[in-house]
C-alpha cells in the first residue's frame, strides 16, 4: 500500500539497545519505520518467530546473533540490515551476502572516538606523561624542570600507522595538525594515495625500525594474526611505544609481554588477546604498559553519534535512497 512504512525490528543485546537507541531515538525511528517489539537477542524464541516473518529491515547492534540460513528462512521479506556499531563480521553470514541483503554500518561514526583516543595516547607517549607522572608521585619532588633529552617530546617525531582503515585514516587526519612525520604500512595503498593522505609508505620492518610510536589499526584476518610479531617488536627503537586499539590478536602478546618485561619499550593496549587477560597474566604487572578496558570505542555520550548515524541510514533506506555507509560484498573479507 502506498505510504506504508517498512516494518523493522531491533536485534541486539537489550542493554545495547537501551544504551544506544534511547526512547527519543526510537520515537524518531518510528516516524520512518514500523518498529516491532520486543528487542530480539535470540532468534530461536517465540517472539522472534512472531516478528521475523514480517520484517524488512533489521537494526542490529552489539550482541546480535548470527543471521544464518535458519534465521533468514524465518525472514523472507528481510531486505536490509542497519548496524548501530562497527564490525558486522560477528552476525553477517555468507547467506546474507548471497541473498543480496543491503548492509550498513556505523563504523565511520565509531572510528571518531577511537581516533581521538589514539591521538591522545600518541601525544602523551612521546611526552612520556605517564611514566613521568608515576615518578613524580613516587618522589614528590623533581630534579630538574628543563629536560633536554632529544627523545622526549612531539616535535618531528615519527609515528607509524598500521593500516589505512577507517580509524587509521582518521588518525592520520588528526595528526596533520602536529609537526610529526607519519609512516604508513598498508599493502592496499599505493604511492599516489599515500601522498594524497600526506604520509610516506613504508615496509613493515622499515616502519617498526623508524617509528617512535607504532599505532595498530589493522583488522584481524588470517593474514594479520600476529602481524606485530616478536621480530617486528625487536626492531622498535629503545623507548618506543606500541599502541593497539584494533584487535588483540594482531599482536603476538607473548612476545610483547617479554619485550615489556625487559623494559625496553612501552605499550598502550586498549585490546588484548584474550579480551581480558587472566588475572595472573604477567602483562598486568608491566608498569610500562597502560591497559584500558576497550575504552577507545564509543562510550557515554559518544553512543549518541552511533544512534544518529543509524537513524540517518534508516531514513535514507526507507526513502529509497540507499545507505550512505553501505558495506559491499567485495569488502567482506577485509572487515574488522
Amino acid at each position: 500500500m502506498p505510504g506504508t512504512k517498512p516494518r523493522a525490528a531491533l536485534a541486539m543485546d537489550p542493554k545495547a539497545a537501551d544504551a544506544v537507541l534511547k526512547p527519543a531515538v526510537r520515537r524518531r525511528l518510528g516516524e520512518v519505520v514500523e518498529l516491532a517489539e520486543p528487542v530480539l537477542s535470540d532468534f530461536t524464541t517465540a517472539a522472534a518467530s512472531r516478528v521475523l516473518p514480517g520484517v524488512e529491515l533489521l537494526i542490529t547492534g552489539w550482541g546480535c546473533p548470527p543471521l544464518d540460513a535458519a534465521v533468514l528462512a524465518q525472514a523472507p521479506r528481510l531486505r536490509a540490515v542497519a548496524h548501530t556499531a562497527g564490525s558486522v563480521r560477528g552476525h553477517l553470514t555468507e547467506e546474507c551476502w548471497a541473498r543480496g541483503i543491503e548492509v550498513s554500518t556505523a563504523a565511520a561514526a565509531n572510528a571518531a572516538p577511537v581516533a581521538e583516543y589514539t591521538l591522545a595516547m600518541i601525544l602523551l607517549a612521546n611526552k612520556r606523561v605517564l611514566p613521568a607522572a608515576r615518578a613524580y608521585r613516587q618522589q614528590r619532588s623533581r630534579d630538574d624542570w628543563l629536560l633536554p633529552d632529544p627523545q622526549l617530546g612531539n616535535y618531528r617525531r615519527t609515528v607509524g600507522i598500521l593500516s589505512a582503515s577507517l580509524v587509521g585514516r582518521r588518525v592520520i587526519e588528526l595528526l596533520r595538525a602536529h609537526e610529526l612525520r607519519i609512516l604508513l604500512y598498508d599493502p592496499y595503498v599505493g604511492e599516489a594515495e599515500a601522498a594524497a593522505l600526506g604520509v610516506a609508505k613504508a615496509g613493515l620492518a622499515e616502519l617498526f625500525a623508524a617509528s617512535d610510536v607504532v599505532s595498530v589499526h589493522t583488522p584481524l584476518l588470517a593474514a594479520t594474526r600476529h602481524l606485530v610479531s616478536g621480530e617486528m617488536l625487536a626492531l622498535l627503537r629503545d623507548g618506543a611505544t606500541l599502541i593497539n586499539t584494533a584487535r588483540g590478536a594482531v599482536v603476538d602478546q607473548e612476545a610483547l609481554t617479554e619485550e615489556l618485561r625487559g623494559g625496553r619499550i612501552r605499550a598502550v593496549l586498549d585490546v588484548t588477546d584474550p579480551e581480558v587477560p587472566p588475572v595472573d597474566d604477567p602483562l598486568w604487572e608491566c608498569e610500562n604498559a597502560l591497559l584500558t578496558p576497550h575504552l577507545a570505542g564509543s562510550q557515554g555520550n559518544e553512543l549518541d553519534r552511533l544512534a544518529e548515524s543509524a537513524l540517518q541510514e534508516v531514513r535514507r533506506w526507507a526513502a529509497g535512497e540507499g545507505f550512505a555507509h553501505a558495506v559491499r560484498p567485495e569488502q567482506k573479507e577485509l572487515l574488522a
